[in-house]
């Protein structure tokens, strides 16, 4: 009966009761999934992020994300899956990979984008397709060029998500806003790395820019549509312009687009 429950187990860390066949590369980071749908060869991935299963979260293209079978972030089902490589998260459990002998490389979310570069490289070299990842690296380099020259009178802008969450200084959302022109206003209101900005100091102070999610589900959803008829009252003091919040997700392809939205 013993032998039973590994199967078991196994099966439910897996979308659609498909098993991860061993010998591959498999991620559970969504962050991951993104670079590995640009550069990987389908053959070579063995699972992805559970989070790449889900249209709200994925930073991959849902289409390619569910050809594979979805993993979670328990060190055990990576286990179980007897990878090649496992492309994990930083805040995993690695102390159990190690003793099971798992061959794992960790990423975070890049600060920067010449870090995000590095990263998309990296695991280009990892999985053996060192030529698609300098593509691809390249691309978010042209992407995020910064523009000639910073003005100090530039527009002001920020990235102002569901809840009010802003992100600061340090922030790889800061780096894109200065390459593409812009000054992050998240200073002005005195806000941390990562810190929330209430509507009602918008509204008495707002920046010439407010790059914003218009929808989301739920009863966050009904909050956000009263915010933006509030901002939608001020279009003469500023310009509000949609901004996919799961672009805030990861670096990787997602500069790409969220350059493209910065710069429209």
């Amino acid at each position: 009966m013993r032998a039973f429950f590994p199967a078991l187990f196994l099966l439910s860390a897996c979308s659609a009761g498909d098993v991860i066949a061993p010998g591959k590369i498999i991620s559970n980071n969504p962050c991951v999934d993104g670079i590995l749908a640009e550069i990987a060869d389908p053959v070579q991935i063995g699972a992805v992020s559970s989070w790449s299963h889900d249209i709200a979260s994925s930073s991959a293209p849902l289409r390619w994300a569910r050809r594979f079978p979805a993993i979670g972030a328990e060190a055990e089902a990576i286990i179980l899956a007897r990878p090649k490589l496992a492309l994990i998260g930083s805040f995993g459990r690695t102390d159990a990979l190690e003793k099971a002998n798992i061959h794992y490389l960790a990423f975070g979310v890049p600060a920067s984008v010449d870090e995000s570069a590095r990263q998309v490289r990296t695991i280009a070299a990892a999985i053996g397709r060192r030529d698609a990842g300098e593509k691809l690296a390249k691309a978010i380099e042209r992407a995020a060029k910064p523009v000639a020259k910073i003005n100090p009178a530039q527009h002001s802008a920020i990235i102002w998500l569901s809840g009010g969450f802003v992100p600061g200084k340090g922030t790889l959302q800061d780096a894109l806003l200065t390459r593409a022109g812009y000054r992050n206003a998240s200073d002005t209101y005195g806000l941390k790395q990562w810190d929330v900005l209430p509507l009602e100091t918008l509204i008495r102070n707002p920046p010439d820019i407010i790059f914003t999610p218009l929808a989301q589900e739920g009863d966050g959803g009904r909050m956000l549509a009263a915010r933006h008829a509030v901002l939608a009252k001020m279009a003469d003091r500023v310009r509000v312009v949609p901004f996919p919040e799961k672009l805030l997700n990861c670096g990787g392809p997602s500069i790409i687009a969220a350059m493209k939205v910065l710069q429209s």
